[in-house]
C-alpha cells in the first residue's frame, strides 16, 4: 500500500500544485481531498502555464486517474470549464471521476458568500466568494446536496426547500432581497446532473480496490496547516481541514492508509487573504520580494490579488509541520532568495508580555507578536540550473539546513524553479 499526502505547512500559497504534478508521475490516483474552487494550484509544464482551481493536480498524465473526492466542495460550472480550459490548449482528456457523495457548490452558497462578505466590510474575513463557507455551513447542518441527488427530482426538491426555508428569511430580512424560488433552481441542477453523469462513480470502493491493490495514490490537499479551522488562524481560516489527518476522510481511504505526509512549505512566507502574519513586509522589501516570487510573482491563483509577503517563519512552520504529521517536507522557490547578501528568518515570537516564544501561539496573542529574528549569509546567485543538493551554493546548502535542523523534519525535495525538472531530490536530509 502506498498514499501519499501532499499538504501545506503554512497559510497556503506553498507550491502544492507543482510539486503533486511532479510526483503524478509515479502515481496511478491523484486525489482532491477538501476545499473547492476558492484557491488554485499553478503548475508549469510542456503545455503551457495552468492554474487549477478544482481538477487534481495529476491531469496532465494520460496514466493517472483524477478523483474529485467526497470532502471536497464541488463548482460544476467550475469543474467543466477547467476540463474545456485544458482541451482548448492541446491538453489530452484526462481520467476524472466525481464521488457520488461529493456536494454541490449552489448558486445561493456564491450569492450568501457574497452578500456577507459586503455586510461585514472591513471586518470581512477576506473571502474569495466561491460559496465555499456557506457550502461547508451547509454541509454540517445537514442540508446539502450530494451529486447522486440530482438523479433522483423529488428527493433534490426535498432538498432545496429544506434549505431555502431559513436562507430566504435571510434574503428578505437581512439583505433586504426577493427569495429565491425550488423551480427557478431545478432546471440548471437536472442539467448539471446530466453533464456530470459520466464522471460519477463510488470513488471510495475504486480506491479501496487500487490501495488494496498497492497502487501509488497521491491526496491533494488545498491550502495549508494555519488555514485550518481548528488548529489555524482562526476565525481566519477556511471551511474545511487542510491536514493530512482528514485526507482519509475527504478522500475515501481507510485511516492509517497514508504512509507518507509531504508538507510543502516556501523559502519565504507568503498568503493570500487576512488574518495574522508575523513576519509580513511592507513597502519596496515587500514588492520586491513579491515580483521575483514564483514564475510570475506572487500573485493568487484564483483571485489575482498580491500575495502578503514576508520573510520564512520558522515559528509557524514548525508548527505547521507538526500538525500535518509531516514525514518529509519539500522546500520550494529557493532560487528567489538568490538576490539577497543576507537573509532575515523568523526563529521566535515576542509577546505582548515581553517574553520570547519558539511556540505557535492561539489568534489572540499571534495578532499582537512580534517576530525575532537571526539571519544568514545568501548565495547572490542564480541556482535555477541546479539539480543537484550537492551543486548549489554552499549558503544555499546551509539554508536549508539551518531550516531542517529548527522544523524538526527532514527536507528531501528542493523547488529551484517552476517546472517539473527544477525540484531536487535530497535523501535523507541531515537530522
Amino acid at each position: 500500500m502506498s498514499v501519499t499526502a501532499i499538504v501545506g505547512a503554512n497559510w497556503g500559497d506553498e507550491g502544492k500544485g507543482k510539486v503533486t504534478d511532479a510526483l503524478a508521475a509515479k502515481a496511478s490516483y491523484v486525489v482532491r481531498f477538501q476545499g473547492g474552487s476558492n484557491a488554485g494550484h499553478t503548475i508549469l509544464n510542456e503545455h503551457g502555464k495552468f492554474a487549477l482551481r478544482l481538477l487534481p493536480s495529476g491531469v496532465f498524465y494520460p496514466h493517472v486517474t483524477n478523483v474529485v473526492g467526497p470532502g471536497t466542495a464541488l463548482d460544476v460550472d467550475m469543474f467543466f470549464g477547467e476540463l474545456e480550459g485544458l482541451a482548448g490548449r492541446g491538453v489530452p482528456a484526462p481520467a476524472v471521476i466525481v464521488s457520488d457523495r461529493t456536494q454541490i457548490v449552489m448558486p445561493y452558497h456564491r450569492l450568501f458568500d457574497r452578500l456577507e462578505e459586503e455586510r461585514l466590510g472591513g471586518a470581512g474575513f477576506g473571502s474569495t466568494k466561491c460559496g465555499i463557507a456557506p457550502f461547508y455551513a451547509d454541509k454540517y447542518a445537514k442540508l446539502g446536496v450530494q451529486a447522486s441527488d440530482l438523479y433522483d427530482v423529488r428527493r433534490l426538491r426535498s432538498r432545496l426547500e429544506q434549505s431555502l426555508a431559513a436562507k430566504n428569511i435571510l434574503l428578505q430580512h437581512l439583505y433586504g432581497l426577493d427569495p429565491l424560488a425550488v423551480d427557478d433552481l431545478l432546471p440548471a441542477l437536472m442539467e448539471y446532473g446530466a453533464k456530470l453523469k459520466p464522471y460519477i462513480a463510488d470513488t471510495t470502493a475504486i480506491l479501496a480496490e487500487a490501495n488494496a491493490q498497492g497502487a501509488p495514490i497521491l491526496a491533494e490537499g488545498q491550502l495549508g496547516a494555519l488555514r485550518d479551522p481548528d488548529h489555524g488562524i482562526y476565525p481566519f481560516s477556511t471551511s474545511s481541514s487542510p491536514l493530512a489527518g482528514f485526507a482519509s476522510v475527504g478522500a475515501g481511504l481507510a485511516p492509517g492508509s497514508i504512509t507518507d505526509i509531504v508538507a510543502v512549505t516556501k523559502a519565504y512566507s507568503s498568503c493570500v487573504g487576512a488574518g495574522p502574519f508575523v513576519t509580513e513586509l511592507e513597502g519596496a522589501e515587500a514588492e520586491e520580494l513579491r515580483s521575483r516570487g514564483g514564475d510570475a510573482g506572487e500573485y493568487g491563483v484564483n483571485t489575482g490579488r498580491p500575495r502578503r509577503v514576508g520573510w520564512l517563519d520558522l515559528v509557524a512552520t514548525r508548527y505547521g509541520c507538526r500538525a500535518q504529521g509531516a514525514s518529509s517536507v519539500t522546500l520550494t522557490n529557493l532560487d528567489v532568495l538568490g538576490y539577497l547578501d543576507a537573509i532575515p528568518v523568523c526563529i521566535g515570537y515576542r509577546l505582548p508580555n515581553g517574553t520570547m516564544t519558539e511556540d505557535f501561539p492561539v489568534t489572540s496573542l499571534l495578532e499582537l507578536a512580534q517576530p525575532v529574528f537571526g539571519e544568514l549569509p545568501g548565495w547572490q546567485s542564480d541556482i535555477t540550473g541546479c539539480r543537484a543538493f550537492e551543486s548549489l551554493p554552499q549558503e544555499a546548502q546551509n539554508y536549508v539546513m539551518f531550516i531542517e535542523r529548527r522544523i524538526g523534519v527532514p527536507i528531501t525535495r528542493i523547488s529551484v524553479g517552476p517546472r517539473r525538472e527544477q525540484l531536487i531530490e535530497r535523501s535523507g536530509g541531515c537530522l
